[in-house]
């Protein structure tokens, strides 16, 4: 290939890059942006995290810095106050958008994050349930009348035996959501779309970072005493004036400090938890990545050049 036509390639297939938090994805895509300045050609980033969509929300998110988004344009940063709730669909609209507008701009939009449902919501375009607000206000009134999150699984069950072998039995956030679509919309939350257990054909080349699991444990730690240092628990008092949504208040770090903030436990405490939940979190992270066969794992520290010659490849045909 020439470089016009490698050019137009990469354009056509963006690189995404994902991985567990604190895996390094921002340095690394930062990398590859500069690599390609160097061959002439615009690149923009499309940052792929349901939390850093919220604006003040800078810290505990790991969020680029101010020397970073003037560096190197960034998109899906924030986009509303941590006062509202922002769903998976709103987030698809506007990745589609941005993606487009810097497509039109003749520059390459590069996906870096890792939150998994977004980013499948955006390479394989996925069909978005709609909301019933109704129907979830009585979910929620239930479960703070006292019902049990494993007795709502159980109902999901019953529902849609399906959606329900794709979760967790207690994870909170998805069996409500799956209730609120069977209920409000008398339709199976699990026959939206193709379903994320199906990996289609996407033009989206796709690259994780891969660290042995003793060195990302160690990253988060550190992680969290830099953000510390920083201002997190400052952070989180304005956030907690302010008063979050119940999604912004979920984010890992925030709910913990949050907690220590409304004296239910001792900061010392609270950061251990933070930091236990966090690598809870990075596992399951690379569980959901590694059932996706389209993704190429890069051993940690990944050289940009190594992320690169994957692109290449893959605009050459010779992986996925």
């Amino acid at each position: 290939m020439s470089s016009g036509q490698i050019a137009e390639g990469r354009a056509a297939r963006p690189l995404s890059i994902l991985g567990p938090t604190a895996s390094g994805k921002s340095s690394l895509a930062l990398g590859v942006v500069e690599l390609l300045a160097l061959q002439g050609q615009p690149a923009e980033l499309v940052s792929i995290d349901s939390m850093q969509v919220y604006a003040g929300m800078n810290v505990g998110t790991a969020k680029p810095t101010l020397t970073e988004q003037a560096a190197v344009p960034h998109h899906l940063i924030n986009l509303v106050d941590p006062s509202e709730v922002f769903t998976v669909a709103a987030f698809q609209r506007s990745a589609k958008k941005a993606i487009t507008d810097i497509c039109a701009r003749g520059a390459v939009p590069i996906l870096v994050g890792g939150t998994g449902l977004y980013l499948r919501s955006v390479i394989d375009d996925l069909d978005i349930p709609p909301q019933f607000p109704d129907t979830r206000s009585v979910l929620d009134e239930e479960l703070a009348a006292g019902t049990s999150i494993e007795t709502m699984y159980e109902r999901l069950v019953g529902l849609d035996p399906t959606a329900a072998e794709r979760m967790e039995p207690n994870n909170e956030r998805r069996i409500l959501r799956a209730l609120e679509v069977v209920l409000g919309s008398g339709r199976l939350f699990s026959s939206f779309g193709p379903g994320l257990e199906t990996y289609p054909a996407t033009p989206f080349v796709q690259v994780a970072i891969r660290w042995p699991r003793d060195e990302l444990d160690e990253r988060i730690e550190r992680r969290y005493a830099d953000q510390m240092e920083a201002g997190f628990l400052d952070e989180v008092r304005w956030l907690r004036k302010t008063g979050p949504s119940h999604t912004a208040a979920q984010a890992l770090g925030y709910r913990e400090l949050l907690a220590h903030l409304d004296g239910e436990t001792t900061l010392d405490d609270a950061l251990e938890l933070a930091i236990t939940r966090t690598r809870q979190f990075a596992r399951r992270q690379e569980r959901w990545f590694r059932r996706d066969p389209r993704i190429v794992w890069l051993d940690a520290p990944v050289d940009p050049a190594d992320a690169m010659v994957v692109w290449d490849q893959a605009l050459a045909g010779s992986v996925p």
